[in-house]
């Protein structure tokens, strides 16, 4: 489907890629794994089109198309979100236009006449074309995708420039999966995604019907979706037929028969060597001289990609806190009118080792800015516990370094102890290297910056650590640094991720967070989370389908049979007894169900106005899809509005 041929790409005597060459074939699943420098964003861009190569050629058949999705994917657009992803459309978009411009001369052609017969003939093609694009189905589409990412049904009519950047990665991304490219190129597409937009998107990907080329650092992402891992190193490739974790087992057996290899390949040449060295000016052996000295000069040299040092950081000592390391109590919490938190209480112990987790705006930084103190709150209390240090790390604290110092000197002035002797290998773990250290903090990227003020937070002594996506920025080997390094901390931490294979080792306790400021302790780790909350769901299902089939058996008996005082006064003290609801939340939901109801309504309407008009009878073709819309439209009004009455039987209980 997609051919590389002998692709080189070389930066002055640093090759990139010396003489790659690979296919990609239908329904392939890749994974793209290197060393940070390797070159995997530059051959996507080079296989996407964006880039040309030096050397070396990208073909594929006519009818093969690529999609590219970088790391930091921005929308620039006034138009609203939907309309922004429904342009993905643009050659349905097109087909609807043309469409539309054919009615309207025919309209007022003449029924006998030649340009009548063609403007038919052109109705029907376009109309089979609208039925081969699934155009029907566009709306239904779009909602899909943008609901899997995490959108809302008010976000559909916000202006693009209003989502921030993480949000405008997810736009990015719905509009490559709606225009479903035969070859999809994706660059680091987990960076910005919760965990419930992360498991949609697996699913997605997995069943998605054409080839696909990842780049990850998340090892279970990974291993979920590929099935092939192409391995860049030393500007070669290398193929495994496995998902990661087959790839890192296959490396190692691979390496030692290439370190076999070279050893042999050594011996043999030192052989030939004793040979030249010792009859070089013997006149009979002369032509066997030159023979061996040509074929040492023919031989190409066994490489072996240098053992990268074993690196173990361990958290400088601190002395142990108390039982009890946090108490939040009753804390309220608004940005102007969106309340984010009411009456939250959380205490946090000692040994603590909590994931939180939660879809995106549910209040996970807020939470973390709270416990480290940075953040104020409108009422309520935060006690530290005896003896507590806090160390607390997120994205933003990069612009709190001193632009002025260098690399090594930054983290010089927080080490203490024998760590000072190792800073040089410990920024190394964390991707800085040779003279990188002695860089001034002003010239270094974004991930630079943030990976230096994690490797600073963590070299200065602490019990209680608060991480905001500490691995944002890290590649495999750095994140198995610090994973080891979190396994030995005596300490207590709280790590907001979505990185699952990161956290499933080193985590006892997982803190969802919901959108309406709710909070629930899952014990476990972050696969046992999510295992447990596909039972509550199913549970749930289970439970709606059954009390769905106990109300009707009821209600047809409760018409008939009146209900007797003993009956009320038990209902009484069962309603008295039972635990009081968060008024807060169900008010919350309703407001946000009322704002849902009324786009909804106003979408019916307008389908209901396209209905009765006079084109709806003209157009057979478009007609159909007003009428597609319009049931759609109904079936989600239908639920929002019985969503709706059962808030409200709910609050006035």
């Amino acid at each position: 489907m997609l051919a590389v041929n002998s692709l080189t790409v070389n930066f002055g005597e640093r090759y990139l890629f010396d003489d790659v060459s690979f296919t990609i074939n239908p329904h392939d699943r890749i994974g793209l794994v290197g060393s940070n420098g390797a070159g995997k964003s530059t051959l996507m861009k080079i296989i996407a089109g964006i880039n040309p190569p030096m050397e070396g050629s990208v073909n594929k058949a006519h009818f093969v198309s690529t999609g590219y999705l970088p790391q930091d994917a921005v929308v620039d657009s006034d138009l609203s979100l939907y309309k922004e992803v429904e342009s993905a459309f643009e050659d349905v978009l097109m087909i609807e236009q043309e469409l539309q411009e054919a009615y309207e001369k025919l309209a007022v052609a003449d029924h006998t006449s030649e340009e009548y017969v063609e403007l038919l003939e052109i109705i029907g093609e376009l109309q089979h074309k609208q039925e081969e694009a699934d155009a029907f189905r566009l709306k239904s589409k779009i909602e899909t995708v943008l609901m899997g990412l995490g959108f809302s049904i008010v976000d559909l009519e916000k202006n693009v420039r209003a989502f921030s950047g993480g949000w405008q990665m997810r736009i990015a991304l719905a509009k490559l999966l709606l225009r479903e490219p035969s070859v999809l190129l994706l660059d680091e597409p987990t960076n910005h995604l919760d965990i419930e937009s992360l498991q949609w998107l697996e699913e997605y990907l997995k069943n998605y019907n054409g080839a696909i080329m990842l780049i990850s650092h998340d090892r279970a992402f990974l291993d979920s979706i590929t099935k092939k891992t192409f391995s860049l190193s030393l500007g070669k490739m290398d193929v495994y037929a496995g998902n990661y974790s087959f790839f890192e087992k296959e490396k190692v057996i691979r390496k030692e028969l290439i370190v076999n290899a070279m050893k042999n390949q050594q011996q043999q040449m030192k052989q030939t060597q004793d040979f030249i060295e010792r009859f070089r000016y013997k006149a009979t052996k002369a032509r066997q001289v030159q023979s061996r000295v040509k074929q040492l000069e023919k031989i190409e040299l066994i490489e072996v990609e240098d053992e990268e040092d074993e690196i173990r950081f361990h958290f400088p000592n601190a002395q142990p806190s108390g039982r009890v390391v946090m108490e939040l109590q009753n804390i309220h919490k608004a940005y102007g009118d969106n309340v984010v938190y009411e009456n939250l209480n959380y205490t946090i112990e000692r040994g603590d080792r909590i994931a939180i987790v939660g879809v995106n705006g549910a209040g996970k930084s807020t939470i973390s800015k709270i416990a480290a103190g940075i953040e104020p709150f409108q009422s309520g209390e935060r006690k530290e516990g005896y003896n507590v240090i806090v160390s607390y790390f997120a994205q933003h604290q990069a612009d709190e370094l001193d632009m002025r110092k260098e690399v090594l000197q930054t983290v010089d002035e927080v080490a203490e102890g024998d760590i000072r002797t190792r800073l040089r290998a410990i920024l190394g773990s964390f991707l800085f290297r040779g003279d990188d250290v002695f860089k001034k903090v002003k010239v270094l990227s974004g991930g630079e910056k943030s990976r230096l003020a994690l490797a600073k937070m963590l070299l200065a002594p602490a019990n209680f650590l608060i991480m905001d996506e500490p691995t944002n920025h890290l590649d495999m080997r750095s994140k198995n640094v610090l994973q080891e390094a979190l396994k030995e901390f005596d300490g207590t931490y709280l790590i907001v991720s979505h990185d699952r294979a990161f956290l499933d080792s080193i985590v006892n306790k997982v803190l969802e967070i919901s959108p309406r400021g709710g909070i629930r302790t899952y014990l476990g780790n972050v696969s046992e989370y999510i295992e447990a909350k596909k039972k509550e769901k199913k549970q749930l299902s289970e439970n709606s389908d059954q009390s769905s089939a106990i109300s009707n058996q009821k209600k047809n008996t409760n018409d008939k049979l009146p209900i007797t005082k003993n009956e009320q006064s038990q209902k009484s003290k069962v309603k008295s007894n039972a635990p009081k609801q968060n008024t807060f939340q169900l008010k919350k939901r309703l407001e946000q169900v009322e704002k849902e109801i009324a786009v909804a309504e106003e979408e019916k309407a307008n389908l209901e106005k396209k209905m009765g008009s006079e084109e709806f009878a003209k157009y057979p073709i478009k007609a159909k899809a007003v009428s597609t819309e319009y049931d759609a439209a109904t079936k989600k009004l239908n639920a929002l509005m019985e969503e709706w009455t059962k808030l409200e039987e709910e609050l006035e209980s």
